[in-house]
């Protein structure tokens, strides 16, 4: 019962933190940060990976916990390098007819 109550609060703890943190980040950080948070997102997708093959899966529900895991894990890095390079493609400039930027 004491450690759930400890997880429960380190949970709240880490959730007011990751609000404090978000809001104080400046926008022209925030394109490298959501890249950095890709990389992340894909050691997540390397032990979805690892949960829904390992030899450890002994019943069919680790097996399909972990392929809920990877689909997840799959469609939150795609969207990130998406959404990413959309954020990009705002800072490239466009060019006029002679091939001068405007």
């Amino acid at each position: 019962m004491e450690l759930i109550v400890l997880l429960i609060a380190l949970f709240v703890l880490s959730l007011f933190l990751g609000v404090e943190l978000i809001t104080k980040v400046p926008p022209t950080l925030h394109t490298p940060l959501m890249s950095g948070c890709n990389a992340i997102s894909g050691i997540t997708l390397v032990g979805a990976l690892l949960a829904a093959g390992g030899g450890q899966a002994n019943s069919a529900l680790v097996g399909v916990l972990g392929f809920i895991a990877i689909i997840f894990a799959s469609v939150n890095v795609v969207g990130g390098f998406w959404v990413t390079n959309r954020m990009l493609a705002m800072f490239n400039r466009k060019t006029a007819r002679g091939g001068n930027p405007l």
